[in-house]
């Protein structure tokens, strides 16, 4: 490896847009992320969707009807 061209790491706190905040290590002392594994659906078994002009809804209705178009050949 090269001298003198990596960063030194220094103890760094994270902090979540949902509050939570933890200390690693890192490049940078203040890192803010938007979504950490407290709060991310993945982890939280909670799905959350955000539903713009009912596409939601739109998607659903065409998976229904596919559905039962795939049993009527059935």
């Amino acid at each position: 490896m090269k001298p003198k061209i990596h960063p030194s790491y220094a103890e760094a706190v994270v902090h979540c847009a949902c509050g939570n905040r933890w200390d690693t290590r890192a490049t940078k002392a203040d890192l803010h992320v938007d979504i950490c594994s407290a709060c991310h659906p993945f982890f939280t078994g909670q799905q959350r969707i955000v539903d713009t002009a009912g596409r939601v809804e739109r998607f659903t209705k065409r998976l229904e009807k596919s559905a039962a178009v795939q049993a009527k050949t059935k």
